[in-house]
């Protein structure tokens, strides 16, 4: 069941939304190298209860961490630790805030240092194709129209379109129906009404498109060692569009 959120829903996730976006700002000023993602989670979880409210992720389903912090092959879930960031490296960061019973959640991947322009292309793809997905949404536009426009624009790049995660919906619950794949056929899947919250996230790697999981059980990698990417908003539709509640204004 999709559910659209109140007015005064909204609100408690527009503040939700701030403070991830806040916090990936502060972390976005710390990625060097020679720090740790461990240094870096803890500097998010500090941030994130200094703004009354507690990481998401902390204890989803036994994850020992604020965020996840995933470096160069490996995609999603990753652990912070005593990993050291070092100058070629790219990270990306899956910060997740809950406000007053209510979720945000964005991921943004960063380069450390000067990055190759490989790695530099497969950033400005993923990211762009964050932003074709979401030019398509308002009202009555059916799901998977905006999954198609994010798999043409990754693969007319080149890359490849990761296939066993998803987006999803988002408010009381962090993960909330309907999944949102980053491939499909366009005019299919359920209409867009306003209310709805979703938190659209492509995740691309530069080779092949198979992942697998670690032994730790949580960390996805990919399976050739290419470098991946992975950006994320949290948007609600609106009556006349949407509206991306993880970004600062400018």
């Amino acid at each position: 069941m999709i559910i659209c959120k109140s007015e005064t829903e909204l609100s408690l996730m527009r503040e939700a939304g701030r403070i991830v976006a806040e916090c990936h700002k502060l972390l976005a000023a710390h990625v060097e190298p020679g720090i740790t993602t461990g240094e870096l989670d803890l500097m998010a979880d500090k941030f994130i209860r200094s703004q009354g409210a507690v990481p998401s992720f902390k204890g989803y389903n036994g994850f020992p961490s604020s965020i996840c912090a995933s470096v160069n092959e490996e995609l999603v879930h990753g652990f912070p630790g005593k990993r050291k960031l070092i100058e070629g490296d790219i990270v990306t960061f899956d910060i997740g805030a809950q406000y007053q019973g209510y979720h945000g959640d964005s991921a943004w991947t960063y380069g450390v240092g000067e990055i190759s322009e490989e790695a530099q292309r497969l950033l400005d793809v993923t990211e762009g194709s964050l932003y074709a997905g979401l030019a398509l949404i308002k009202p009555d536009v059916r799901l998977f129209t905006i999954s198609h426009a994010i798999q043409r624009h990754i693969e007319d790049a080149g890359f490849s379109v990761v296939r066993e995660y998803v987006g999803h919906g988002v408010g009381t619950d962090l993960h909330e129906d309907p999944q949102i794949p980053n491939y499909g056929i366009p005019d299919r899947g359920p209409r867009l009404k306003p209310g709805m919250v979703l938190a659209i996230e492509p995740m691309v790697n530069a080779g092949k498109r198979n992942v697998k999981t670690l032994e730790d059980n949580w960390t996805v990698v990919t399976v050739d060692g290419s470098l991946c990417a992975h950006f994320e908003h949290t948007i609600a539709v609106t009556a006349d569009g949407m509206e991306i509640l993880t970004k600062l204004p400018e």
